[in-house]
């Protein structure tokens, strides 16, 4: 964990406070620029479930972020450098791998999935060498010990075998082959399984849940992060949100997801029944009083805002 923090410092991006509870689906967040991650890291790779590749997608989506595992090994194999590998739909990088991409600006070219390793092939490259020679697809075909067929889909933008790839390169001379784009989900070559649907609301969230809906938020919930729910107004516009008694248990998911919220550049509020306290180093406490007299959701905004503010001062 020390050393991916460290790593992404190096490569310049802002990084949370670790996300020390229980169930988590992703451990730090990161940013640089534009660029946010989800970060779990893992020894064994294979100790990433199915609920948390789910929640991490979900989370994606919401915050606009790419999911990512950085891990050492399967039960089988340590994870080879320069491979980006899949669990339940999110990529998976070694620590070499994530270095070259990171710190090296050195993208991934091979992607693992069932049957082998792959490449994104450059399909109007290849059509145009093939032209210039002047062979037909049959004599590529040959050339490369496969269907005629399948040269036709390579030329369409189906992808490679590693071994294919490198034999076209033998035969043309060009680097024919293109990154996987990690930063963008690997979408282009990432397992085609649609995106998750949500998990149900908590029963002792269905009241709190019912008044943000009344107020213009989409409440998204969660099930293995350190806050309940991402809740969105009209203008895509996230807030962090948590609710509970505010126990030690709580003063500590409320720090968490402050400095989570600065680095996904979203606000933070916990609902509590009853506190003294305006907010929690940078996540603000409304009452569940008050947030039933809000109005709409620009009004609850400016409440959770002015709360951070003063904390901030």
């Amino acid at each position: 964990m020390g050393n991916v923090t460290a790593m992404f410092a190096d490569a310049g991006f802002t990084v949370s406070d670790r996300c020390a509870v229980r169930p988590k689906s992703f451990d730090l967040a990161a940013r640089r620029g534009e660029d946010l991650v989800l970060l779990k890291i893992l020894g064994n790779v294979d100790a990433f479930d199915e609920a948390s590749g789910r929640e991490m997608r979900r989370l994606g989506m919401y915050l606009e972020a790419t999911p990512l595992v950085i891990g050492l090994r399967t039960r089988d194999e340590e994870l080879k450098p320069g491979v980006v590998y899949f669990r339940h739909g999110v990529p998976v990088l070694s620590p070499d791998t994530a270095m070259g991409l990171f710190v090296d600006d050195v993208p991934p070219l091979i992607y693992a999935a069932p049957g082998g390793l792959y490449v994104n092939i450059d399909s109007e490259v290849l059509a145009d060498e093939r032209e210039d020679r002047d062979w037909s697809l049959g004599r590529l075909a040959q050339e490369l010990g496969v269907s005629r067929r399948t040269v036709s889909k390579y030329e369409d933008g189906m992808n490679a075998s590693v071994e294919v790839a490198s034999r076209l390169e033998e035969l043309f001379g060009d680097d024919l082959t293109g990154p996987v784009d990690v930063l963008d989900g690997a979408e282009e070559v990432r397992e085609a399984d649609p995106m998750p649907e949500g998990p149900g609301v908590d029963p002792e969230d269905e009241h709190l849940v019912a008044v943000l809906t009344r107020v213009g938020f989409d409440v998204h919930p969660t099930q293995r992060a350190p806050f309940k729910a991402v809740s969105q107004s009209e203008n895509r516009q996230s807030l962090l949100t948590g609710h509970s008694e505010l126990t030690e248990a709580a003063v500590k998911r409320a720090r968490i997801m402050s400095s989570l919220g600065t680095v996904t550049r979203t606000q933070a509020v916990y609902f509590v029944e009853e506190t003294s306290r305006e907010s929690i180093e940078g996540t603000a406490l409304v009452e569940h009083g008050e947030a039933e007299d809000v109005e709409e959701a620009d009004e609850l905004r400016k409440l959770v805002e002015e709360r951070t503010e003063q904390s901030s001062a």
